[in-house]
């Protein structure tokens, strides 16, 4: 696996590095020891998948408070998504940008975000899916977001959201800290 550093501070671009051969390619998607020996978190406490139907349908922007902040590893496992993290923590040189870029089942890069980052994507294409690896089991009591048209970030959503939850239309504008 290669292990890009973004701009975001603690964030990296995972990509595959397949062994082809006549039959097509193999690569590892995980490795403790490779996150490890980065000092990343290496803890998987729960996989989550998330599909949809529909192109433009938009995730987010969505984390964990207090004790239950989470490490996510984000990849595309079926057709494509304009994923966003953003660094939310209040003493990271970091703070209030994000970082956006395509993920796709055929590039099988992946996004690596820390504890203290609030996560969101939007399908590119129908029938969509997603996989977190996430270090934390899910809370739903410090479960909460931020708008994912938040001025503050200035996301550039790539095409018109068709589908987003109640709850994500409603969060509320980021006030400056993750909690």
């Amino acid at each position: 696996m290669k292990f890009t550093p973004l701009e975001l501070a603690g964030a990296y671009l995972i990509e595959l590095e397949p062994r082809t051969d006549d039959r097509g390619y193999f690569a590892r998607q995980w490795c403790a020891e490779e996150f490890s020996s980065r000092a990343l978190c290496a803890t998987i406490a729960q996989i989550n998948t998330g599909f949809s139907p529909l192109a433009g349908t938009l995730r987010g922007l969505h984390f964990q408070r207090g004790a239950d902040r989470e490490v996510k590893v984000v990849r595309c496992s079926r057709g494509a998504v304009f994923d966003v993290i953003v660094d939310l923590r209040p003493d990271s040189p970091s703070f209030g940008k994000h970082y956006a870029t395509d993920l796709s089942a055929e590039s099988g890069r992946a996004v690596y975000a820390p504890e203290g980052f609030a996560h969101g994507y939007q399908t590119l294409r129908p029938d969509s899916e997603v996989q977190y690896l996430t270090s934390k089991a899910f809370s739903a009591s410090s479960a909460t977001g931020v708008r994912f048209d938040d001025p503050q970030f200035a996301i550039s959503w790539p095409i018109a959201v068709s589908r987003i939850s109640k709850q994500d239309r409603e969060w509320p504008d980021f006030d400056g800290s993750a909690r």
